[in-house]
């Protein structure tokens, strides 16, 4: 039997191939930052929006609007969510978990209650709220992680 020999096949791009790739780079770079600015004004729209909805009650919106905000959805998820992102969106400093466990059982005590583990509610809702680009996560000065609103660290 006769040995096999393996031979290795190195393949190069061709010219247009790189060029392929480096322009998709660069039109997903811009499509990024894009998004990016498009959330960011997304979550100034809709913290100018709970303020209002803070003084003038949720009537003031629109169905499409409360939908949005979660308020025609009756999930427990949905209202769960919400508050998390209002507590956060309100707050003058970047929150720990147990801060806005403290904020939810005073604010929302009926969304609170439903909840095993808050802290650990809380955490799954700030950080799906990272993803979103909604808010950020950092450590504090003591080490702690925390959160804020994106638009919070935007005006400082």
């Amino acid at each position: 039997m006769g040995t096999l020999v393996n031979q290795v096949v190195t393949k190069t791009p061709s010219d247009a191939a790189q060029s392929v790739v480096f322009t998709a780079e660069q039109e997903l770079t811009r499509l990024f930052l894009q998004k990016k600015e498009i959330m960011q004004r997304i979550c100034g729209i809709k913290k100018m929006l709970s303020g209002m909805v803070g003084i003038f009650g949720d009537s003031i919106l629109t169905e499409e609007l409360r939908s949005s905000f979660g308020y025609a959805d009756e999930r427990p998820g949905r209202g769960f969510t919400h508050a998390c992102r209002q507590i956060l969106m309100e707050a003058q400093t970047p929150l720990r978990p147990t801060d806005a466990s403290v904020e939810l059982r005073q604010r929302f005590p009926e969304l609170a209650q439903r909840h095993k583990d808050l802290n650990a509610s809380v955490t799954t809702i700030f950080g799906r709220l990272v993803r979103y680009g909604e808010a950020r996560t950092f450590l504090d000065d003591h080490g702690t992680k925390v959160w804020e609103w994106v638009t919070a660290h935007m005006a400082n």
